[in-house]
């Protein structure tokens, strides 16, 4: 869908320009920047290789009344492939802090509520780990801290998570060769209906909006993709959820094939207090599948916590 926004860019050290959008809520440009200034900020953070369709229910819902920021990784949307190649987890982690200190320039000063989906679950609790005063709250969505097996001490998990480490590493000499294989099934008509039928996708995934994730992944680079998945499997970040001390909201489907319902449960364990919202009917791409009553989540869940937008003054009554 087309997005009411005004995109911006951070520079990292190497020189990789990263955009980061701020949406308008279809406000005139000349009073854009005034007008969103004092709003409560949030800023979404997206999984790897998602388009930022993904976040169409959330921006539709809280734009109008806070100033709502979405950002790219590198390789992603319009963020630069990284001029380095270096797309470690660490990098991700930077410029979400660049991201997340430019935000808070351009509006009233105040860190952001930040959400998170997917592989954004991880970047932003190591983001915590470093600079906690940046994450006063957060909502975690169809995420964990590290890959299935990391931090788990039995022998089997980790040796599953060992072998996907070395298999990543020794096939990417391989990704220029495979990559055309690849985006010709992802640019086929064959895509959607293979991912339903595996279960990656439910029956309800809107087909206008898996289009435009799949048009975005054909898009992107290969290298990308793969530098940033090898990344994610190394290390974890589940020695950071017991340090969390700000309010957090937890949401999972059911039914996602892609980060499992008990690795979510794993995570709310690790950290109890955090609310929890399990949507059924739904799986990874649960933001488009279930983005109502998500949407809907996160709203109540920031006016509980008082990071709702100020209800308006009423004028005074006049005397009768």
């Amino acid at each position: 869908m087309p997005y009411r926004r005004s995109t911006h860019f951070v520079s990292a050290p190497d020189g990789t320009r990263v955009a980061f959008h701020t949406h308008s809520a279809g406000l005139p440009e000349p009073k854009r920047d005034s007008a969103l200034a004092n709003r409560p900020p949030v800023l979404l953070t997206n999984g790897i290789g998602t388009s930022e369709n993904f976040w169409r229910h959330i921006v539709s819902n809280l734009e109008q009344d806070h100033r709502v920021v979405h950002w790219d990784y590198r390789g992603h949307g319009q963020s630069e492939e990284s001029r380095d190649g270096d797309y470690r987890v660490q990098v991700h982690v930077d410029d979400l802090e660049r991201v997340t200190e430019r935000a808070m320039a351009r509006g009233n000063g105040r860190p952001p509520h930040h959400i998170a989906f997917s592989m954004g679950v991880r970047i932003l609790l190591e983001l915590y780990r470093r600079r906690p005063e940046l994450v006063p709250s957060m909502t975690l969505i169809a995420g964990t801290p590290g890959a299935p097996g990391s931090a788990d001490p039995r022998w089997g998990p980790r040796l599953a998570l060992s072998a996907t480490r070395q298999a990543l590493r020794a096939s990417t000499p391989l990704v220029p060769w495979v990559a055309p294989a690849v985006k010709a099934v992802i640019g086929s008509r064959f895509a959607d209906p293979l991912a339903r039928a595996v279960g990656a996708l439910r029956a309800r995934a809107p087909r206008e909006d898996i289009a435009e994730f799949l048009d975005a992944l054909y898009r992107m680079s290969p290298q990308a993709y793969w530098r940033t998945l090898r990344g994610l499997a190394e290390g974890h970040a589940w020695d950071v959820v017991t340090s969390v001390r700000v309010p957090v909201l937890i949401i999972a489907a059911r039914d996602d094939v892609l980060v499992p319902l008990s690795e979510v449960q794993r995570l709310h364990r690790a950290l109890p207090q955090a609310e929890w919202l399990q949507v059924d009917d739904a799986g990874h791409a649960g933001l488009l599948e279930a983005g109502t009553e998500i949407a809907e989540a996160v709203r109540r869940f920031l006016l509980v916590h008082g990071l709702e937008a100020p209800a308006p003054v009423q004028p005074p009554g006049i005397p009768g």
